[in-house]
């Protein structure tokens, strides 16, 4: 008999280096996500039907194992070494993690306590922008519990204005950003700063999990996808942005919800900061960083993938912000698409917007008739809804940022060169 609540999914993780228990707190629970992790390494993931009991130890191996053969037995032929030297950025490369933030307390606290966590001999800076300032905004007196976190204030409401404004004042050469909606699990930051060891790499994004699947809502979310790329780490640059014949999908490269930067590349003329005609709390609703992506790989820069810089995420609890989510995630993809091909002349947006974009959407309506989906038709009738109205809000969005004004810039500190790559030197 089913239960209330049968969307529900208990999330857990294990460590292969350490010997395998049963799971006996999942009784309430249908299903259980199992993520999979070794030497600091996220492996895969595996769902377990265990019907409300809990999961023995054996099932656990045989699952695993199952679920993982591949992974399992290429990393047994390659063995599991530490890192070397090479892939290790210099202690003394100083890191600055931008937060913004917009009136979620509880959120900000549990990132920044897991953010302190991370705290070292590198020099490390924590930057919160608390982008709805007042008297009546909770998030200084959030930030005052840390002592070692910077507080800047952005008016100009919008996500992308908030992250440049830290972005700005940030001291570091690598640039984090994070949601104020994620936990960053020990040894994060410094798996997610490792490929910068390369000077060839410009930016790294980390994978992103879900922390909990107890409401419609989350469980929804990852049912559309979610935030996660996957457990193969990969990495792409100027070639491979050049050699796609349709849209390049940088998409599918991760977000800013856990991402790096060298701070090199925010004065570089051709790429510069986040557009802030994009993102959330815009009429656009996101694409900020697909774009910022987007602008990376044209100049030759390189971008990591690095699922071993995981971090937790609280995905929406009630249904209306999920469909808002949703519908700004599709009006934001469309005007990401038209970005490309007005400002930057990129005709290959029109395959995406006029054949695989409708296509995609129509293969998932179709699915889901044929009952070989859960995932509702109310929200594929929004995802078309979002669609249709992503030239709209694009117009709307370019109108409000020509309004408000260009954000905080970063001063020319940092000179930047192109030698078939994108590079970060002194100033003179």
């Amino acid at each position: 008999m089913r239960r209330p609540g049968d969307y529900r999914i208990a999330i857990r993780m294990i460590d292969l280096g350490r010997p395998l228990e049963p799971i006996v707190d999942v009784t309430e629970y249908p299903r259980t996500r199992v993520f999979v992790r070794e030497a600091g390494t996220l492996l895969g993931s595996v769902d377990i039907g265990n019907a409300y009991g809990p999961i023995s130890a054996t099932r656990l191996r045989d699952m695993v194992t199952n679920a993982l053969t591949g992974v399992l037995i290429k990393r047994s032929a390659e063995g599991v070494a530490a890192p070397a030297a090479s892939s290790v950025v210099a202690p003394d490369v100083a890191v600055s993690i931008v937060i913004p933030t917009c009136n979620r307390p509880d959120d900000l606290r549990r990132c920044l306590a897991a953010v302190e966590g991370q705290r070292g001999t590198r020099p490390l800076e924590v930057i919160v922008v608390d982008n709805r300032p007042g008297p009546s905004s909770p998030t200084a007196a959030v930030a005052r519990e840390f002592e070692r976190v910077v507080l800047l204030e952005e008016a100009k409401p919008g996500l992308s204005y908030a992250r440049n404004a830290g972005f700005a004042a940030a001291a570091g050469e690598i640039l984090v950003a994070i949601d104020d909606d994620v936990t960053v699990p020990p040894g994060w930051l410094e798996r997610l700063v490792a490929p910068f060891a390369s000077p060839e790499v410009m930016a790294v994004t980390g994978d992103v999990l879900p922390i909990e699947i107890e409401w419609w809502s989350q469980y929804q979310f990852e049912a559309y996808g979610g935030l996660g790329k996957g457990f193969t780490p990969f990495e792409v640059d100027g070639d491979w942005f050049h050699a796609k014949r349709s849209a390049v999908p940088t998409w599918t490269l991760g977000a800013t919800a856990n991402a790096a930067f060298r701070a090199g590349i925010f004065t570089h003329p051709e790429i510069g900061m986040l557009d802030e005609a994009l993102g959330a709390g815009t009429p656009t609703g996101c694409s900020e960083d697909t774009y910022l992506f987007y602008r990376i790989l044209k100049q030759n820069g390189t971008i990591v993938y690095e699922p071993a810089a995981w971090v937790w995420h609280r995905h929406r609890t009630d249904a209306a912000a999920l469909r808002d989510q949703i519908y700004s995630y599709s009006k934001g993809h469309v005007a990401y698409h038209l970005t490309t091909l007005l400002r930057d002349g990129d005709t290959r947006a029109l395959i995406r917007l006029g054949y695989s974009l409708p296509r995609a959407l129509a293969w998932r309506a179709w699915m889901r008739l044929r009952r070989r989906s859960d995932y509702p038709l109310s929200l594929i009738l929004l995802e078309i809804a979002g669609t249709l109205a992503g030239p709209w809000a694009l117009w709307q969005s370019r109108r409000r940022a020509r309004r408000l004004g260009p954000g905080a810039r970063r001063s020319l500190s940092h000179a930047v060169s192109l030698e078939g790559r994108v590079t970060e030197t002194s100033a003179a």
